[in-house]
């Protein structure tokens, strides 16, 4: 915090996300950030999508600025409000973030700074994903976007950030203008009565597995889905919990329906009921396969799982292991393949006896995130 005459003066930050954050996916990514900063002094104006213009949302003000659905038309319509709306407060800022789709309509406002011969606001990219299924001619302009982003940010940015090293690597940003990373964590405090409320399995009742978060199929779930009906069919005994949606929801509730109940595909909770979801579960699962998408991320799921006082089954991919390498509390599967997930399973199954404590040694490594 900078002072004048000895008064402190807060620093003042606008923070522009291309994603609602009245919704629940992305929304704790953004939302408990802009909380800490606000703490450390900070002035946060967080602008996102949306409908009704200011909203508290989970205690963090947010500016909500409506967008048209259409993608393309949607980012125009979007950015051009954004920029309306930061050029009324542009001589009070001193730094602007923002993410890779916002870049290429952000980036061009260092010409206000020229003309206005004020070296501030500084403009900084933070980059925390990379396109992870190009299809259809909306995912090849949204990935064009990302790709312009990242470029445009290599030479025009004052400075970015990323997620993890991984990130920072695939998309090249250059070492001078790397500010620091930034991975994903969490509140444990929010997770610690999930700890006192669950009651871990006798000899004779099934591990429940769970897994939150997009239900689509590069997450590889229908493997573990299968996996785990291959592991009882073996003589263990599990019951796997999917809770989220996703465009492979639909295939995974076909499954479950033959499953007798083994397999529950459930539909999203709001934030503030995920550590209730988790009291109920005594094993985490991350399946994920080895995907640059994946491998470079850093998934705030693992920390809820880890703050919750659960167990983890998870594939050895760099996301995981940067987290878990050498933790206690992990059961690493072979690969993300059918069976090494089966593998897995039945290594967690012979381990059963330790989950109590693998869950204790999670909850306290959470507070290092």
């Amino acid at each position: 915090m900078s002072h004048i005459d000895g008064f402190p003066m807060q620093r003042r930050l606008a923070w522009v996300v291309y994603h609602s954050l009245t919704k629940e996916l992305h929304a704790t990514a953004r939302l408990e950030p802009a909380r800490e900063l606000a703490m450390q002094g900070w002035d946060v104006s967080l602008i996102a999508p949306g409908e009704g213009g200011r909203q508290l949302v989970r205690g963090v003000e947010v500016q909500c600025v409506s967008m048209p659905g259409s993608f393309f038309l949607g980012q125009v319509v979007f950015h051009l409000k954004v920029i309306h709306l930061l050029l009324r407060h542009w001589a009070r800022l001193d730094l602007l973030l923002f993410h890779q789709l916002s870049a290429p309509w952000l980036l061009p406002l260092r010409l206000v700074r020229l003309v206005t011969r004020r070296d501030r606001p500084l403009l900084v990219m933070d980059s925390r994903t990379v396109p992870m299924i190009v299809t259809t001619a909306k995912d090849r302009l949204r990935a064009w976007f990302f790709r312009l982003g990242n470029r445009m940010a290599n030479r025009w940015a004052d400075g970015q950030t990323a997620i993890t090293p991984g990130m920072a690597e695939a998309v090249q940003i250059p070492s001078e203008q790397l500010w620091g990373i930034w991975p994903s964590g969490v509140n444990p405090e929010s997770f610690a009565p999930a700890q006192a409320a669950r009651r871990w399995p006798k000899p004779e009742e099934p591990i429940r597995l769970i897994y939150i978060g997009v239900l689509d199929q590069v997450r590889n779930l229908m493997p573990l889905s299968l996996a785990m009906e291959r592991a009882n069919a073996e003589g263990m005994a599990f019951v796997l919990s999917l809770v989220g949606h996703g465009g492979g929801m639909r295939e995974l509730q076909e499954f479950a329906a033959q499953t007798d109940g083994r397999l529950c595909v459930l539909p999203p909770v709001p934030h503030a009921q995920v550590p209730e979801v988790l009291a109920e579960a005594h094993v985490g699962v991350l399946p994920f396969p080895d995907q640059e998408r994946l491998r470079v991320s850093s998934f705030i799921k693992l920390f809820e799982y880890m703050a919750a006082g659960l167990p983890i089954l998870a594939t050895e991919i760099a996301a995981h292991t940067d987290v878990m390498n050498g933790k206690d509390y992990v059961v690493w599967t072979d690969d993300a393949s059918i069976e090494g997930l089966l593998e897995g399973l039945r290594l967690l199954w012979r381990e059963r006896a330790s989950l109590e404590v693998m869950g204790r040694a999670a909850a306290t490594d959470s507070q290092h995130w």
